[in-house]
Protein backbone atom coordinates (compact mmCIF):
# COMPACT_ATOMS: atom_id res chain seq x y z
CA UNK A 1 0.00 0.00 0.00
CA UNK A 2 0.84 3.79 -0.32
CA UNK A 3 2.12 5.98 2.19
CA UNK A 4 -0.29 8.76 3.35
CA UNK A 5 1.58 12.53 3.74
CA UNK A 6 1.46 12.67 7.34
CA UNK A 7 -0.74 9.73 8.75
CA UNK A 8 1.57 6.46 8.10
CA UNK A 9 0.84 3.38 5.64
CA UNK A 10 -2.66 3.14 4.47
CA UNK A 11 -3.89 -0.21 5.09
CA UNK A 12 -7.10 0.00 3.39
CA UNK A 13 -8.48 2.53 0.55
CA UNK A 14 -11.70 3.15 -1.07
CA UNK A 15 -14.37 5.53 -2.15
CA UNK A 16 -18.34 5.74 -1.24
CA UNK A 17 -20.49 8.21 -1.77
CA UNK A 18 -20.72 11.37 0.71
CA UNK A 19 -25.05 10.35 1.34
CA UNK A 20 -26.47 7.73 -0.15
CA UNK A 21 -28.81 7.96 -3.36
CA UNK A 22 -32.51 6.63 -2.82
CA UNK A 23 -34.83 5.98 -5.67
CA UNK A 24 -37.90 7.63 -4.79
CA UNK A 25 -41.20 6.85 -6.22
CA UNK A 26 -44.38 9.10 -7.35
CA UNK A 27 -46.09 7.51 -4.40
CA UNK A 28 -42.96 8.05 -1.61
CA UNK A 29 -43.28 12.10 -2.60
CA UNK A 30 -47.12 12.26 -2.26
CA UNK A 31 -47.28 10.12 1.27
CA UNK A 32 -44.08 12.80 2.09
CA UNK A 33 -46.16 15.87 1.01
CA UNK A 34 -49.65 14.59 2.73
CA UNK A 35 -47.76 13.92 6.32
CA UNK A 36 -45.73 17.12 6.14
CA UNK A 37 -48.75 18.79 5.20
CA UNK A 38 -50.42 17.38 8.22
CA UNK A 39 -47.83 18.52 10.51
CA UNK A 40 -47.77 21.49 8.79
CA UNK A 41 -51.70 22.13 9.23
CA UNK A 42 -51.76 20.97 12.89
CA UNK A 43 -48.33 23.03 14.17
CA UNK A 44 -50.25 25.96 13.06
CA UNK A 45 -54.00 25.09 14.39
CA UNK A 46 -52.04 24.57 17.52
CA UNK A 47 -50.27 28.15 17.25
CA UNK A 48 -46.73 25.96 17.40
CA UNK A 49 -45.15 28.29 14.85
CA UNK A 50 -41.20 27.11 15.60
CA UNK A 51 -42.72 23.13 14.86
CA UNK A 52 -44.09 24.54 11.59
CA UNK A 53 -40.63 26.17 10.72
CA UNK A 54 -38.68 22.88 11.57
CA UNK A 55 -41.15 21.23 8.91
CA UNK A 56 -40.07 23.81 6.36
CA UNK A 57 -36.66 23.83 6.91
CA UNK A 58 -37.05 19.93 6.99
CA UNK A 59 -38.71 19.57 3.68
CA UNK A 60 -36.49 22.35 1.69
CA UNK A 61 -33.23 20.11 3.37
CA UNK A 62 -34.79 16.55 1.49
CA UNK A 63 -35.73 18.95 -1.86
CA UNK A 64 -32.24 20.32 -2.08
CA UNK A 65 -30.41 17.43 -1.40
CA UNK A 66 -32.13 15.43 -3.55
CA UNK A 67 -31.23 17.88 -6.17
CA UNK A 68 -27.73 17.84 -5.34
CA UNK A 69 -25.37 14.61 -6.26
CA UNK A 70 -23.46 13.30 -3.61
CA UNK A 71 -19.64 13.70 -3.73
CA UNK A 72 -17.53 10.93 -4.18
CA UNK A 73 -15.14 10.72 -0.74
CA UNK A 74 -12.00 8.28 -0.40
CA UNK A 75 -11.62 6.58 3.20
CA UNK A 76 -8.49 5.60 3.75
CA UNK A 77 -7.28 3.48 6.89
CA UNK A 78 -3.82 4.43 7.81
CA UNK A 79 -1.40 3.34 10.78
CA UNK A 80 -1.93 6.47 12.15
CA UNK A 81 -5.91 6.56 12.25
CA UNK A 82 -8.88 7.38 10.00
CA UNK A 83 -8.44 9.72 6.66
CA UNK A 84 -12.06 10.68 5.36
CA UNK A 85 -11.85 12.85 2.14
CA UNK A 86 -9.20 15.38 2.30
CA UNK A 87 -10.14 17.50 5.08
CA UNK A 88 -11.30 15.04 8.19
CA UNK A 89 -8.89 12.97 10.28
CA UNK A 90 -9.32 10.66 13.38
CA UNK A 91 -6.43 9.82 15.36
CA UNK A 92 -7.09 6.23 16.73
CA UNK A 93 -6.87 7.47 20.19
CA UNK A 94 -9.58 9.55 20.11
CA UNK A 95 -11.71 6.64 18.74
CA UNK A 96 -13.30 4.44 21.41
CA UNK A 97 -14.06 1.13 19.33
CA UNK A 98 -16.07 -0.49 16.07
CA UNK A 99 -17.95 -2.55 14.88
CA UNK A 100 -19.24 -3.91 11.25
CA UNK A 101 -22.76 -4.73 10.19
CA UNK A 102 -22.89 -6.34 6.97
CA UNK A 103 -26.28 -7.71 5.86
CA UNK A 104 -26.10 -6.91 1.91
CA UNK A 105 -27.31 -5.89 -0.15
CA UNK A 106 -29.02 -3.33 2.31
CA UNK A 107 -26.68 -2.95 5.28
CA UNK A 108 -22.48 -2.60 4.68
CA UNK A 109 -21.12 -0.65 7.18
CA UNK A 110 -18.44 0.25 9.38
CA UNK A 111 -19.31 2.21 12.67
CA UNK A 112 -16.67 4.37 14.63
CA UNK A 113 -17.77 5.28 18.30
CA UNK A 114 -15.68 8.23 20.05
CA UNK A 115 -14.33 8.01 23.09
CA UNK A 116 -15.52 11.76 23.32
CA UNK A 117 -19.00 11.91 24.55
CA UNK A 118 -20.25 14.66 22.20
CA UNK A 119 -19.45 13.14 19.34
CA UNK A 120 -21.74 11.14 17.72
CA UNK A 121 -21.07 7.86 16.10
CA UNK A 122 -19.75 8.08 12.27
CA UNK A 123 -21.32 5.15 9.79
CA UNK A 124 -19.04 4.45 6.31
CA UNK A 125 -20.31 2.09 3.91
CA UNK A 126 -18.00 -0.48 3.03
CA UNK A 127 -18.85 -0.46 -0.75
CA UNK A 128 -16.95 -3.58 -1.98
CA UNK A 129 -14.91 -4.48 0.54
CA UNK A 130 -14.83 -7.94 2.14
CA UNK A 131 -15.48 -7.09 6.03
CA UNK A 132 -13.15 -9.41 7.14
CA UNK A 133 -9.99 -7.76 5.87
CA UNK A 134 -11.33 -4.75 7.24
CA UNK A 135 -11.97 -6.30 10.62
CA UNK A 136 -8.45 -7.63 10.79
CA UNK A 137 -6.66 -4.14 10.08
CA UNK A 138 -8.87 -2.45 12.26
CA UNK A 139 -8.64 -4.93 15.50
CA UNK A 140 -5.08 -4.41 14.89
CA UNK A 141 -5.87 -0.18 16.69
CA UNK A 142 -8.79 -0.93 18.11
CA UNK A 143 -11.33 -3.13 20.01
CA UNK A 144 -14.78 -4.38 18.38
CA UNK A 145 -17.88 -3.30 20.44
CA UNK A 146 -19.19 -6.97 20.19
CA UNK A 147 -22.28 -6.20 21.33
CA UNK A 148 -23.14 -3.74 18.87
CA UNK A 149 -24.69 -6.40 15.81
CA UNK A 150 -26.95 -3.99 14.00
CA UNK A 151 -27.08 -0.66 12.09
CA UNK A 152 -27.49 2.78 14.48
CA UNK A 153 -31.61 3.67 14.81
CA UNK A 154 -30.91 6.80 12.83
CA UNK A 155 -29.42 5.02 9.87
CA UNK A 156 -31.89 2.29 9.97
CA UNK A 157 -34.80 4.90 9.97
CA UNK A 158 -33.24 6.95 7.16
CA UNK A 159 -32.97 4.11 4.96
CA UNK A 160 -36.10 2.82 5.64
CA UNK A 161 -37.40 6.39 4.83
CA UNK A 162 -35.27 6.68 1.99
CA UNK A 163 -33.98 10.25 3.56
Amino acid sequence: MDEDQNHGKILAEWEFDEFPRHERTRLWYIVALIISGGLLLFAILSLNYLFAAIILIIGVIVIMQNRREPQRLTLNICEDGLAIGTNTFYEWKAIKNFWIVYEPPEVKNVYFDFKAGVRPSISLPLEKQNPLNIRKILLNYLPEAVDQENESFSDGLRRILKL
